[in-house]
């Protein structure tokens, strides 16, 4: 039986962005297929916040032009889930964990309104395919840095959405919890687009499909593996990957790119 083809989920062509005279992305050119689960790796300052931020029609490109889902970003933005870093969440603002996952709801809809039923029961089933369901009541200033984050991941869940963008998910989150977060993002992969920025690269290994490697250019590789060669060119630095599957061992693939990005 053939494999079916998928659409595109991410088409980026001859895109630059630059804040005010300092280019931060240039003439990038991308295809991201769907179902496609991709991390994206890359220095501090490189650009990788940047590019998920330009998915999600924060931003404008300076140059060149992006569809998400066959739409620009801004039209797309009901079928795309965002699980910011941690430490983009409001600490300030008093709120439940049913609430938070609830606001999820909103997207695209123009506004504050009353949540349904139907609201309520989606949320419900998200909470409790996340863990979270019993701490539904608590406030999010009472949770610890990985209930936050399984509560932020059903949050982008609750709308269903058919492309998920993950920006550093488990920074403050121990080994065990980032194990399980991508073990549930693999089973949501079947049905959802994800790409993910991380420097967990150890634990992303096991379940990519594809690279996006950002340093103010971008090179996509079409393989689920990240080597030493693609880590020191991108980081330009010496790197060594060291990869955990049932025994510890190197990853020293021979480095090519897969596409003219």
């Amino acid at each position: 039986m053939e494999t079916q083809a998928h659409s595109a989920a991410i088409e980026i062509e001859n895109l630059s962005f630059a804040y005010g005279h300092t280019w931060i992305l240039e003439d990038v050119n991308l295809s991201i297929q769907e179902l496609d689960f991709v991390a994206v790796i890359g220095p501090n300052g490189g650009g990788k916040t940047t590019l998920i931020k330009l998915m999600l029609g924060l931003l404008t490109p300076s140059k060149g032009r992006m569809h998400i889902l066959g739409l620009p970003p801004s039209k797309a933005a009901p079928d795309i889930g965002y699980v910011p870093q941690d430490t983009e969440i409001n600490r300030s603002v008093p709120m439940t964990v049913q609430r938070a996952v609830l606001m999820g709801r909103l997207r695209g809809g123009g506004g504050m309104r009353r949540f349904t039923s139907q609201d309520r029961e989606q949320a419900g089933q998200v909470m409790q395919q996340a863990g979270v369901k019993n701490l539904a009541h608590k406030q999010m200033n009472d949770l610890s840095g990985g209930q936050r984050q399984r509560v932020m991941l059903a949050r982008a869940l609750v709308s269903n959405p058919r492309l998920l963008l993950l920006d550093e998910p488990t920074a403050n989150i121990d080994t065990h919890g980032q194990s399980w977060f991508f073990d549930f993002l693999q089973q949501l992969n079947s049905r959802v687009t994800i790409v993910v920025v991380s420097h967990d690269l150890m634990v992303l290994s096991s379940y990519i499909k594809s690279v996006v490697c950002v340093s103010r250019q971008v090179h996509f590789h079409n393989r689920p593996e990240i080597t030493s060669e693609m880590l020191t060119a991108t980081y330009q630095c010496p790197v060594e990957l060291v990869t955990h599957g049932r025994v510890p061992h190197r990853v020293l693939a021979a480095h090519e790119d897969d596409s003219d990005a």
